[in-house]
């Protein structure tokens, strides 16, 4: 999975946790379809998805840091570097 996708999953993933245990709307929810016997056990399984999609954002965000600091251009390879120009050595002769 990419990064960028891993990341979006994890925030989207965690927005919803945090809003179902937060506010009464999956509690209403279950009760308009009829399963408002289930909502005795929300936090069974609301905490975990939300410490889960907590870990996923924490683990796109280190493999994001690694990508960068592993592919991080060095300095003057930028888009408005130079081209490096090969210096003149002794060995060469240089046109008189």
């Amino acid at each position: 999975m990419k990064n960028n996708t891993m990341l979006g999953v994890g925030i989207a993933g965690f927005v919803i946790a945090a809003l179902c245990c937060a506010t009464p709307a999956l509690v209403l929810l279950l009760g308009a379809v009829g399963f408002s016997a289930l909502t005795g056990h929300l936090d069974y399984v609301l905490l975990p998805a939300l410490v889960l999609f907590a870990g996923v954002i924490a683990f796109a965000m280190y493999r994001r840091r690694g990508a960068q600091a592993c592919c991080a251009p060095e300095i003057g390879d930028g888009p408005g570097a130079r081209p490096h120009l090969p210096l003149a050595s002794q060995d060469q002769e240089s046109p008189r």
